[in-house]
């Protein structure tokens, strides 16, 4: 069962661009807070920048 609170904020993760919502545990640094799951974040530290804008890093 999905439980939907209204009124908290949201924003789209950086690498795989789906929404997700704040967490008591971005509390403090929601703001830097970039993509939606560690999953996300292991992953664009893996592929790096030019990866990430489109460019061949080969």
């Amino acid at each position: 069962m999905v439980h939907k609170k209204p009124g908290l904020p949201t924003k789209t993760c950086v690498l795989c661009h789906r929404p997700f919502a704040w967490r008591k545990k971005w509390e403090r640094d929601w703001e830097a807070v970039k993509f939606c799951s560690d999953r996300c974040r292991a992953k664009s530290k893996k592929s790096g920048d030019s990866e990430r804008h489109g460019f061949n890093a080969r």
